[in-house]
């Protein structure tokens, strides 16, 4: 298994633990680049060669994503048909 194939694993899970790295790495495997969104804790994920932006806050100080934001993602990725 892949470490893509056990992200997505771990992603589907729904771990409390997620970390917004793993997220990154992830979301990187699907074609995804960070874009800060100017000073603030929010982060846009910009697909490359295409308009699709998945975007959410950077969890802080932990680092540890929020079920909802997993959801989010679970979600767009599979109307994109990633998952």
């Amino acid at each position: 298994m892949s470490k893509k194939d056990k992200l997505i694993d771990r992603l589907l899970k729904k771990p409390k633990d997620f970390t917004f790295d793993e997220m990154e790495s992830l979301l990187s495997y699907f074609g995804y680049r960070l874009k800060r969104s100017g000073t603030g804790s929010g982060v846009k994920f910009i697909k490359d060669g295409s308009n699709e932006v998945i975007n959410f806050h950077k969890p802080h100080p932990s680092g540890t994503l929020k079920r909802y934001v997993m959801d989010q993602v679970i979600e767009k990725l599979r109307k994109d048909g990633l998952l």
